[in-house]
């Protein structure tokens, strides 16, 4: 009787230490995005916000895309897909995702420099929810 306990203390222990690391471990992966209307709310009611890193989804907006392809500089504008009032510059240096084009849903995480300024360290191109086929696929 005295091996049994013991083996269930164990797995007991076991258990929670790998419980307790799943739960920890998804906490620190896990990093809600804001919209720039977010965003922007949050740093005008806490200005300490911009030492803070963030994700922000937003939409290119068309236009003010300027890539380097020799320094891979890259900077555009980001607006709030809801609303169209908030909109921010980007800069990020990086190789330039396959699916990147002006109109097109991004989330970029960085940090709002007080400037205003979002400094990206790396960018996501969203992909759409629905793909349609072109009229010319349908036909025979």
């Amino acid at each position: 009787m005295k091996k049994q306990s013991r083996f269930m203390a164990g797995a007991l222990v076991l258990v929670g230490v790998v419980g307790y690391l799943a739960v920890t471990g998804m906490k620190d992966s896990m990093m809600y995005y804001y919209t720039p209307d977010e965003l922007a709310a949050k740093v005008t009611a806490d200005p300490t916000a911009h030492a803070l890193g963030a994700k922000v989804g937003g939409r290119v907006v068309p236009g003010t895309v300027q890539f380097d392809p020799r320094t891979l500089d890259l900077r555009f504008n980001v607006v709030d897909i809801a609303s169209g009032k908030t909109s921010f510059p980007v800069h990020y240096n990086g190789p330039l995702p396959d699916t990147f084009e002006e109109g097109r849903d991004v989330v970029v995480e960085g940090k709002l420099t007080e400037a205003g300024t979002f400094e990206a360290t790396t960018v996501l191109t969203k992909c759409g929810s629905r793909y349609e086929a072109a009229e010319e696929d349908f036909k025979a």
